[in-house]
């Protein structure tokens, strides 16, 4: 069987509640391995034209590639806004056992 390839998936949502329901529906569909919720980043960015400065949540989401489109569709399906931030990273390296472990309990 060919290695895993894996990924952190970053992604800010309005509120640490809406974290939380769009992270434990990526772990009940085992599209995700973990979630961690940051339940509060400041973010500036343009949108519209105009500056904005708001407080949002972070999910900082493990997966493997192989899991990345499901993981994206849900989070569109779910998510309030109408273009999300959803970032994928590679992780080049990592903990063996830890990175098992994300393929174990991944559908994958």
């Amino acid at each position: 069987m060919a290695q895993d390839r894996y990924l952190l998936v970053l992604c800010t949502v309005p509120s640490a509640e809406e974290a939380r329901q769009i992270g434990t529906l990526l772990i009940e569909l085992q599209a995700a391995a973990c979630v961690n919720l940051v339940p509060s980043v400041e973010s500036i960015y343009r949108w519209e034209g105009e500056i904005q400065n708001s407080t949002e949540a972070m999910l900082l989401i493990k997966t493997t590639e192989n899991n990345y489109p499901e993981l994206e569709a849900r989070i569109r399906e779910k998510h309030p806004y109408s273009n999300p931030e959803i970032v994928a990273v590679p992780i080049e390296r990592g903990a063996a056992a830890y990175l098992g472990w994300v393929s174990e309990v991944t559908r994958d």
